[in-house]
C-alpha cells in the first residue's frame, strides 16, 4: 500500500490537533481510503468553529468490466459465464436483464451464468461496463470527512472531483474568510484548488 505523501493536522489547540490526527488516521484507514489519497490537510479551529479539509487523490481504478469477473465461453447458440468475482454479480446480472431480457438470462448456480440467444460474441460480452468503483469511493470519502468532522458542525460545502477535493463545514453560515481558507491550506501542499 502507498503512503499518503502529505499528511496534515493543523489545528489551534496543539492537542486538539493531536487527537484529530489520530481520528483522521483511523477513519481513513477504516474505510480503506489511504491507498486512494495522495495529499490531504485538515485544518479545524474551534473558535471561529471551521474545519476544513482539502486533498488530492490518487488515479482511482477504472471501470469494472465483464472480462475482469468472469471468463465467457462461446457455445453452440449460448454464452456460458464462469463466474471468478461474486462482487460484481448482481449489478452484471441487472444490466443483462435489461440489455437481453430476462428470458436470455440463466443463472444456474452463483459461479455460473448463461446467456442463450444474443446477438453479442464473447468479445462484447467482456467488454461490457458493469461498476464503475470510483462512485463509491467518492460516497466513501463524503462519508469519512462527516465523521472526522467536529460534532455539530452541519453547515457543510463539499467539493469532490477526480483528482481533488475539499470539505468545509461549521456551526456557523459560511463566510467568504472560511472559504478562503481552500486555497491556502490547497497552496501548503503544493496545489491550487
Amino acid at each position: 500500500m502507498q503512503a499518503i505523501e502529505y499528511f496534515e493536522v493543523e489545528c489551534t489547540e496543539k492537542l486538539g490537533g493531536e487527537y484529530y490526527r489520530q481520528i483522521a488516521n483511523d477513519v481513513l484507514l477504516d474505510h480503506n481510503l489511504l491507498r486512494v489519497i495522495h495529499k490531504i490537510h485538515v485544518y479545524i479551529d474551534p473558535k471561529v468553529p471551521i474545519f476544513v479539509a482539502v486533498g488530492v487523490l490518487r488515479k482511482v481504478t477504472t471501470l469494472v468490466k465483464v472480462g475482469d469477473i468472469a471468463n465467457v465461453n462461446p457455445q453452440e447458440g449460448k454464452l456460458t459465464l464462469a463466474i471468478s468475482d461474486e462482487t460484481w454479480l448482481a449489478p452484471m446480472l441487472k444490466i443483462f436483464w435489461d440489455r437481453f431480457g430476462k428470458e436470455h438470462v440463466d443463472q444456474p448456480d452463483r459461479f455460473t451464468v448463461i446467456l442463450y440467444g444474443v446477438t453479442a460474441g464473447a468479445r462484447e460480452i467482456e467488454e461490457i461496463a458493469i461498476a464503475d468503483p470510483s462512485k463509491a469511493l467518492y460516497k466513501d470519502l463524503v462519508y469519512a470527512l462527516r465523521c472526522i468532522c467536529p460534532e455539530g458542525f452541519r453547515v457543510r460545502s463539499e467539493n469532490y472531483g477526480a483528482e481533488k477535493f475539499s470539505f468545509v463545514a461549521s456551526e456557523d453560515t459560511l463566510t467568504d474568510a472560511g472559504m478562503a481558507l481552500l486555497r491556502e491550506k490547497f497552496a501548503l501542499m503544493g496545489e491550487t484548488p
